[in-house]
This record gives structure tokens, sequence and C-alpha cells, in this order.
């Protein structure tokens, strides 16, 4: 019923984060109705220690009815330079059978030249890409951008082929106007665990997401983490009109990262489904059909 575009597992369980084997993300899979997922390698070291695409290559290997690859390249790689050949690993992770790029999280501007040169690579290697957010720099991961998106609007016009899922609570934050700039993130406590809020109530007046969706055909929505669901059920009025008006560029997912994780969009987009605030049409495309076409799975 479900695939998957956004999910993490590792081959074998790394130390002091609660990750998922391969095994547990089926199981999950099993009980949520998810018949495939993509598994996106970390690389950033500014959430986790790199893993490798080899990793996921592998896992894909193992249960290659079940995952699908993607793979991921620190911006930063072979010469800390804007002018670094990434598109030389791209082409090779492509070939391999990878489908996009991401979770791309340096903690860096969108506009950060070696960030610009990463994207106009997977621009030219012709891989979509999924990239997470942050609202500020330096203690956290994420590309920084600013309150309106400005770096990401600039992005999307520098590279008009290149499809990007906007991911994450600094874009999801911004499918309404915001009350304050900082409901767009979380930040680290300094003795541990993160504090933030995520906007509640009825949307008063759109944000930029839904006008930068009109504007750039390559902008797309994924559905992963809470932040989407959130975006979405805070106005059961706008929520349901968003994903009609943008059903062919809105993609369900996960973001599992660890066994037991909440995944409570399943639940909205089957009442939504069969309660008729959406059609089964709109359903069907966010749940599976738009990964299908995108990523070419049948």
């Amino acid at each position: 019923m479900f695939i998957d575009i956004h999910c993490h597992a590792y081959r074998k369980l790394p130390p002091g984060y609660s990750f998922s084997t391969p095994e547990q993300v089926l199981e999950r899979y099993d009980t949520l109705g998810i018949e495939k997922g993509a598994l996106l390698p970390i690389v950033s070291p500014e959430i986790y220690l790199p893993q490798a695409n080899e990793d996921i290559l592998e896992m894909v290997e193992q249960y290659p009815d079940r995952f699908f690859a993607f793979c991921n390249i620190d911006p930063r790689a072979l010469t800390y330079s804007s002018h670094a050949p990434l598109g030389d690993l791209l082409r090779h992770y492509k070939d391999k059978g990878c489908k996009g790029l991401g979770e791309v999280m340096p903690n860096l501007p969108v506009m950060d030249p070696m960030v610009q040169n990463l994207f106009k690579c997977a621009q030219d290697v012709g891989l979509p890409v999924i990239f997470d957010g942050s609202d500020q720099l330096t203690g956290d991961f994420g590309l920084y951008d600013d309150p309106g998106l400005p770096q990401l609007e600039h992005t999307l016009q520098r590279y008009p082929d290149l499809i990007m899922f906007g991911h994450g609570p600094v874009f999801w934050t911004e499918i309404a106007r915001l009350e304050t700039p900082a409901e767009r993130g979380y930040v680290f406590r300094p003795d541990g665990g993160q504090v933030g809020r995520q906007p509640q109530g009825p949307i008063k007046e759109e944000g930029v997401v839904p006008k930068l969706m009109r504007l750039y055909p390559n902008l797309y929505g994924d559905l992963s983490d809470d932040s989407p669901r959130n975006a979405l059920a805070r106005d059961p009025e706008y929520g349901p009109k968003f994903m009609t008006e943008f059903q062919d560029r809105l993609l369900f997912g996960t973001d599992l990262c660890y066994p037991d994780m909440r995944i409570d969009l399943v639940a909205l987009l089957l009442d939504w489904r069969d309660t008729g605030k959406i059609s089964a049409e709109v359903f069907n495309k966010a749940a599976r059909e738009n990964a299908v076409r995108l990523f070419d799975l049948e």
C-alpha cells in the first residue's frame, strides 16, 4: 500500500544511537503496510559518524524486493572545495542502482559554494535530492536557510532540472506564515536532548512552501518524520486542499531511525481517504504511485 522514500538502517548496529537493522525495519514495514522503502545513508558527522554507501547497497542486495538505495556524499568530500569532482562519485553510485542523493544535512548554508557544487553535480547526473534543514549554524545538523527559505528558492532557480525534496521542520513549518522564527526548528540543550515546538492551530495565512511549490515544479515534498504530518493535520480543512493541489509532488516517507519510532502519518492518510477528505487518487499518488513513477520502481 505504501512506499517509503526515506528510511535509515544499519547493517551492524553502531554505538550510541538506537538505529534499526534492516530486519527491524521490515518488521515495522509489515505492521504498517509498507511494501518497500528507500535506505538513505548518513554521512554528515554533525549528526553521526559517516555511513558507507556500500553498506546501503549491501542491505538492498540482501532484500532487493523490499529496499532500494540512495547514495549520499558530503559536499566537503575529496577536495573541500566548490570544484570537487563529486559528479564522478554520483555517477558511480547511480550506475550501482542508487535512485537519489540524500539525506544531505551538513550544517552549512544552502548557498555555500560546496553545497551548490553538490546540487549542480546531482542535476548533471540526474539524481533527485532529499535534504534536511536547520535554523542555526553550529551546534546542529542540516543545511541552514533563513526564514522564508530564500536560499532554497535561489537553488531551485539555479538548477531547474534538479528535483529537490523539502524535508523536516525548517521546511514544513513554513506551510503557514511563521508566528516566530524559532518555531522553524529545535535546539540541543547543553545537558542533552532537544527542545522546541511545532506550530499548532489553523493556518491563518499561507507560508512560502505552497508559494514555492506553485512557482517551481522541481520542488517536491518529503512527507517523512512528524513535521509534515503536523503541518497537514494542524488545519484539517487546509491540509487536504494542500495535498490535492500538490498531489503529483508529495511522497510518503517515515524517516524511521529506531525500531519503535512513531509513524502517525499512516493513520492520518488512511483516515482522510476513508472519510473523503482526499480522493483515492490523491491517496494512492502520495502513498506509492509518485514514488513508482519518480524512482522507476516497476
